[in-house]
């Protein structure tokens, strides 16, 4: 009988036949849907012995919402998920500059999203522009409510930016041009503070070496510098026994204590040339929204590119799991692109549920595709003797190594 995943005590608690909503998404979306649902339907059978499987519940959002019910994210998807804790969706269109708001930033803020997780570790195989593409294993705590994507800006020469100007030029002593478009940066310690606590309680159970919090704070001093000064009071009070800090290692004789994780800090645009050229140096990276952005997204070039990528939106139980890159709409409906990015988020999907013998199998699938050179256009083209196939034979081949 099909269950709710509902929270008790504070914990999760989840049937062996769990309802889950998923979103197909736009443009390439449901044939990455279609491929990832098998890939694990499979997976989850193969572990369990038909013990377990999950129960599909579609909801709406996007062009499919709109088309259906004249509403780009109707309040029922909402609720939907709130109501059944777990989600998947694949990729959402938002249009750039006007139009409707971002489906994406509008979900991680009514379900307060606050945690956009981003693991990223290369498989074997994938083509990397990279010498070394195998130093990279981190996941990355971008927070996903704040900062400049909160979304609170005005119109060039509108009448809210005059406002906002008038205000700033005259009662704070600014000087904002008249043609300038106006848009507000915050950052608050407590949304500083929840993502800190979940990156590092992440690092503890997952048996990660360091954190890195990654900041502008040399610039930004009471927005991005606040925001490392928050990060490391928490670190201290919450996990005092658990960590140590860069700036401690000298009276350790610069070892890490045993059993103990390092925190630190970089300036967000050294860490992207330390991404690149010393990714083994780190392991946990915790920022705010914009930089958790572009590092995350440098980070999975190095593994293959955003087809190779992971990613979750992740609250306090609320969790949504989704394909990193956009719908690519000159390819929807021809069974092309790869679906490596969604079928790994549901990995992390599974892996959240605590199913994790479901989710070893689709990793493992995934890995002996690739070795076999059985994969999709985007990385045959890169790959010598490869076999190019479509988004389902690539589904079927991972379900083959499952099975």
């Amino acid at each position: 009988m099909p269950e709710k995943i509902y929270v008790k005590d504070g914990k999760l608690i989840i049937s062996d036949n769990p309802i889950i909503p998923f979103i197909e998404g736009d443009g390439t979306g449901p044939d990455i849907w279609r491929a990832t649902r098998k890939v694990v339907d499979a997976a989850v059978e193969k572990a369990y012995g038909g013990r377990r499987s999950i129960e599909w519940k579609e909801i709406l959002a996007g062009e499919k919402a709109f088309h259906l019910t004249g509403k780009w994210l109707p309040e029922e998807t909402v609720d939907a998920i709130k109501e059944h804790i777990i989600a998947i969706k694949g990729p959402l269109t938002t249009p750039i500059g006007g139009g409707f708001r971002s489906i994406n930033v509008t979900l991680r803020q009514e379900l307060d999203l606050y945690a956009c997780v981003r693991p990223v570790k290369w498989i074997p195989g994938v083509p990397s522009p990279v010498v070394h593409p195998e130093h990279v294993d981190v996941v990355i705590f971008r927070e996903n409510t704040e900062d400049i994507y909160a979304g609170i800006e005005w119109e060039a020469e509108s009448e809210d930016a005059k406002k906002a100007r008038q205000f700033l030029n005259i009662e704070m002593s600014c000087n904002v041009p008249e043609d300038a478009g106006i848009g507000v940066k915050y950052i608050s310690k407590a949304a500083s503070e929840r993502l800190m606590r979940k990156a590092l309680k992440y690092a503890i159970e997952n048996g990660r070496k360091s954190v890195t919090i990654v900041h502008k704070g040399n610039i930004m001093k009471y927005t991005e510098g606040s925001f490392k000064n928050w990060c490391y009071a928490l670190a201290k009070s919450e996990f005092a026994g658990k960590i140590v800090t860069e700036e401690e290692l000298p009276s350790c004789g610069s070892n890490v204590p045993e059993g103990k994780i390092i925190v630190k800090d970089r300036i967000s645009d050294n860490m992207f040339q330390q991404l690149l050229l010393r990714p083994s140096e780190y392991d946990v990276i915790v920022t705010p929204n914009l930089n958790g952005d572009y590092l995350s997204d440098a980070a999975a070039a190095q593994v293959g590119g955003l087809g190779m990528a992971p990613g979750g939106n992740i609250g306090d139980y609320i969790a949504l799991f989704e394909a990193t890159h956009g719908t690519a709409p000159k390819y929807a409906g021809l069974d092309k692109v790869n679906p490596g990015s969604l079928i790994l988020s549901a990995v992390m999907m599974l892996e959240y549920m605590g199913w994790k013998e479901a989710a070893s199998l689709i990793t493992e699938g995934l890995a002996k595709a690739i070795s076999q050179k059985t994969v999709t256009y985007d990385l045959a083209r890169q790959m010598e003797g490869a076999r190019e196939v479509t988004t389902s034979e690539f589904a079927r081949a991972i379900i083959e190594s499952i099975t």
